[in-house]
């Protein structure tokens, strides 16, 4: 069954109500969901009582320039990893001045992906400072729209757990 707005709309509900509580607010670092969970975080009215901001920084060139992403983990790694999502959230925290942030970066498809980063690979992190950032990989099926969906789903309810966890 498709992955409706309904069910994304409702995921950014249950993290909004956590940041609004908590009174904290986000910041969010976009690669292939191109800013889809800035979006979904501000359909509400009076989010920016808890959304600071949303960088969509698609290529290696915004990553470096607007987030601090190292050549160096780009170079080793690619923008479809661990270190660069961690690096994503460090810079989305600095540049914003967040309480929080979340980063998201992928292959989306239909084209672009590899053997060991096959279309569907995407890499989440969401943290609060650099030592207190957790980052995960996630493999979905499917085309451009459902992997991207999934991969909105997944941000907002994993930057929710974590917070609740705190």
């Amino acid at each position: 069954m498709p992955l409706t707005d309904e069910a994304l709309a409702e995921a950014g509900t249950q993290l909004a109500d956590v940041l609004k509580q908590r009174e904290l607010t986000i910041a969010t670092a976009e690669s292939c969901t191109g800013g889809w969970v800035a979006k979904v975080l501000t359909d509400r009215a009076g989010s920016s009582s808890y959304v600071l901001a949303g960088l969509v920084t698609y290529s290696n060139d915004a990553k470096r320039g607007l987030l601090g992403v190292t050549e160096l983990s780009l170079g080793e790694h690619g923008a479809v990893s661990e270190p660069v999502v961690r690096e994503m959230v460090a810079g989305a925290l600095a540049t914003t001045g967040a309480d929080v942030a979340v980063a998201i970066s992928g292959v989306a498809g239909p084209g672009g992906g590899s053997d060991d980063k096959p279309v569907g690979t995407v890499w989440f992190a969401w943290g609060r400072s650099a030592t207190d950032t957790e980052a995960v990989v996630e493999q979905f099926q499917g085309d451009r729209d459902q992997v991207r969906r999934q991969a909105v789903l997944y941000v907002l309810q994993g930057v929710r757990g974590f917070l609740e966890k705190a």
